[in-house]
């Protein structure tokens, strides 16, 4: 049992089961015991993310980011938010990039890397200090409350929100509670602990089939809410992986979509070591463009990483892959780690980029032309 396990048991044995998006939060984002309270580095023996295969990703982004910089007018301060940023591997990545290739953006550009984990913002503070003390970037604990300009933006964030989970029975949605048994966690039908969740389903004309679970994720709409609301003229950019919701709750995925992941391994043991391994669930696009649009959030477009990725870098022909002084072993295997990104069998086909503006209605983007 770890220590958040006992913790966990202890809660439930006083007050009775929780809802499975208080068990899911409490194992991802405890202050001690969470698994994203650890060093960043432990979760390299369960999963990879773009940022970790090749400085293009972060190179692409730079671009796409410098664009919307130019679809704003070149405001004299352009904010650009990351949320999640970990130890600032993407944000190093971005940021080197503008200050050798895009001057003119890199003197407007203000970076905001929000993290919660205090062990990650210790590594932060050491991987972005040149930036740092240059004032170019500054770590946050959350999102700034006021954006005037720029851009909110997040890269495998959405999928670690808590989620309520729930299934289709007799007819009628019930709510999967966690309890426990003295021995282990064990799952409960009760009653919907809040009309939120049917409101979900209703406001995306979805209905489960009879014995169906899904994975219901309220805290994502209010995430993407929230951010509308701070966001005066801008984008937002949303990399993960999912689905628009007439796939997401298809009969492909009658058990819902919610997986633990260890040692590059995924599984449904969602009870096994709480707070040692990730639980993702499938985003949402079709709620993320729905409540977007409550706040005033108009999508420009929903395409694959493939897409996103080859629209920017086709322009000059990747150039951006190769460092100065590389030599041929290098760079082949700089093109090997690009097709991990683009492939549809890598992270290509499997990563989705949704693209909203918020008072910028006639944006023309690169990674956007094919559509």
């Amino acid at each position: 049992m770890t220590p958040l396990a006992a913790l966990l048991a202890e809660r439930i044995r006083r007050f009775g089961p929780i809802t499975f998006a208080e068990y899911m939060r409490e194992c991802l984002y405890h202050p001690v015991h969470g698994y994203y309270s650890q060093p960043e580095s432990m979760r390299f023996a369960d999963y990879y993310t773009s940022p970790d295969v090749h400085r293009i990703f972060g190179r692409l982004l730079a671009r796409q980011f410098a664009e919307m910089w130019e679809q704003l007018d070149r405001p004299p301060e352009f904010l650009l938010v990351e949320a999640a940023a970990g130890i600032g591997r993407l944000a190093k990545h971005i940021l080197e990039f503008a200050q050798t290739k895009l001057p003119d953006f890199y003197s407007a550009l203000s970076y905001v890397a929000v993290e919660r984990s205090p062990a990650r913002c210790d590594q932060m503070t050491v991987h972005l200090a040149p930036y740092l003390q240059e004032g170019k970037c500054r770590p946050s604990i959350e999102i700034p409350a006021h954006i005037p300009s720029g851009c909110i933006f997040s890269n495998e964030l959405l999928d670690a929100l808590p989620v309520h989970r729930v299934r289709q029975q007799e007819a009628h949605l019930q709510e999967i509670f966690v309890g426990n048994d003295g021995n282990s966690f064990v799952e409960v039908l009760v009653p919907l602990s809040t009309c939120a969740i049917s409101e979900y389903f209703s406001a995306q004309q979805i209905t489960l089939e009879e014995g169906q679970q899904a994975e219901v994720g309220l805290e994502a709409c209010d995430w993407i809410g929230e951010i509308a609301r701070r966001l005066d003229r801008g984008f937002v950019l949303t990399i993960d992986y999912g689905h628009e919701a007439a796939d997401l709750f298809d009969f492909h995925h009658m058990a819902g979509t919610l997986l633990a992941y260890a040692k590059h391994q995924a599984s449904e043991s969602f009870y096994v070591a709480p707070g040692e391994q990730d639980l993702t669930a499938h985003v949402n696009f079709t709620a993320l463009r729905l409540w977007g649009q409550r706040r005033g959030l108009e999508t420009l477009g929903l395409i694959s990483q493939t897409a996103f990725l080859l629209a920017l870098g086709q322009r000059n022909e990747f150039a951006d892959l190769y460092d100065d002084g590389m030599d041929e072993t290098d760079r082949v295997r700089a093109r090997l780690q690009l097709k991990t990104l683009i492939y549809p069998e890598g992270m290509g086909e499997r990563f989705q980029v949704l693209v909203q503006q918020k008072s910028v209605p006639a944006a023309k983007l690169t990674a956007l032309a094919g559509l």
